[in-house]
């Protein structure tokens, strides 16, 4: 926390009171002092209103994990210290919030929110650039007095965090059904059995939603499937070329969680091990988050007992290579195949892509590591949270 320092208005105020104050002593002109007198008044007021300021209390909301290429708009509220409690003395500030590396927004460009602390929160929108564990704070306020003769410099020691998921891309389902029988795929797909409606969770399909009900509550339902049959396990182990390579991590990232989200969409259970930990998820959007915070951390490395897997991922810089006991394809092949640009985690765009594939949309040929092509249907809904 600095002291208070004159502004430029309150410099220009300063050089006039002062040129006033010679003046009047010189020329005996008392005229001056009707412009001396309440420059001086104006500056004693600014300084010792900017002497008594302390940091405020402060309080952000809008902060929800998200895909990379998502926005959030985060809300600052101020108070006396204790969440509820005013602040003694509003004052007028321009709010910076310190962003990590991976995030951005308006204080990118070295702009600030100007807002009065104690009377309106501040507000701005972020990006999520990268994935990762993503940090903000501290919040720093340039506060002026009324007049905005004097400023001062205070810091709010207010930190969270915000975990940004790498970017989601469609799988063709050709290459899903080929990791688990086609019997069970059959099952998974027609959920014969109805359960029961219940309250919309993250990371259910929007082809699950209950339209009626919905419009009843005024809130989201979805309707839930008995499970008929126990699906095949699927284990996927990725890792990076090179130790070093982040960008190699990047893609690693986004290729795992997208092979693995769309094999939970079919309702099948999967195993990830990747350099940052390995984590079992069932479907369901507890455990698909846990899957995307894995791959939004994991750095570059090998995987040791990868080849255990059945589905190795191998990445570099600018694609991987993902490798079953039968086929080895490329992740941008793939992507290319299923015609889906990188899902920022958007439900509607992930339900369109599922209704492509079941009223039978395009199909793509995506090379099949040196055994000629393979059509199929290339759409198919991607990954919920």
């Amino acid at each position: 926390m600095s002291s208070a320092s004159l502004t430029r208005r309150g410099r220009v105020v300063l050089a006039v009171c002062i040129v006033g104050a010679v003046m009047a002593v010189a020329a005996g002109g008392r005229s001056l002092n009707a412009v001396v007198l309440p420059g001086a008044v104006a500056l004693a007021a600014g300084y010792v209103q900017m002497s008594r300021l302390t940091p405020p209390g402060s309080r952000r909301s809008g902060l929800e994990e998200g895909f990379v290429g998502e926005e959030r708009e985060v809300r600052i509220d101020f108070d006396g210290g204790t969440p509820g409690t005013p602040v003694d003395r509003p004052f007028v500030a321009s709010v910076r919030d310190r962003l990590d590396e991976g995030l951005g927004g308006v204080f990118d460009s070295g702009e600030a929110v100007r807002t009065a602390v104690g009377e309106e929160p501040a507000t701005y929108r972020l990006r999520l650039l990268e994935r990762g564990d993503r940090r903000l704070g501290p919040i720093e306020l340039s506060a002026t007095d009324v007049l905005g003769l004097f400023e001062r410099r205070l810091v709010v020691d207010d930190r969270d965090r915000v975990v940004v998921y790498p970017a989601i891309h469609a799988i063709p389902a050709w290459f899903r059904r080929g990791l688990y029988a086609d019997e069970t795929l059959g099952t998974s797909r027609q959920r014969e059995e109805f359960d029961r409606l219940r309250e919309y969770a993250r990371g259910d399909s929007l082809r699950d939603v209950h339209w009626p009900a919905t419009a009843k509550h005024d809130e989201i339902v979805v309707k839930e499937f008995a499970a008929e049959t126990d699906h095949r396990r699927v284990s996927i182990a990725g890792g990076t070329r090179y130790s070093a390579d982040a960008d190699a991590a990047d893609v690693l990232a986004s290729a795992t969680a997208s092979l693995a989200c769309s094999l939970l969409d079919d309702g099948v259970p999967v195993d990830v091990w990747l350099p940052a930990g390995e984590v079992t998820v069932e479907p369901g959007p507890r455990g698909r988050r846990e899957l995307l915070e894995l791959a939004a951390r994991t750095g570059p490395g090998s995987i040791d007992d990868g080849d255990e897997a059945d589905v190795r991922i191998v990445a570099e810089r600018d694609d991987a290579r993902i490798r079953t006991e039968d086929r080895s394809v490329r992740f941008s092949e793939m992507k290319a195949a299923a015609r889906s640009p990188a899902r920022g985690g958007s439900p509607v765009a992930r339900e369109e892509a599922g209704r492509d594939e079941a009223e039978g949309g395009p199909t793509a040929a995506v090379s099949d590591g040196g055994h000629g092509t393979n059509p199929h249907s290339a759409n198919s809904e991607g990954p919920g949270r």
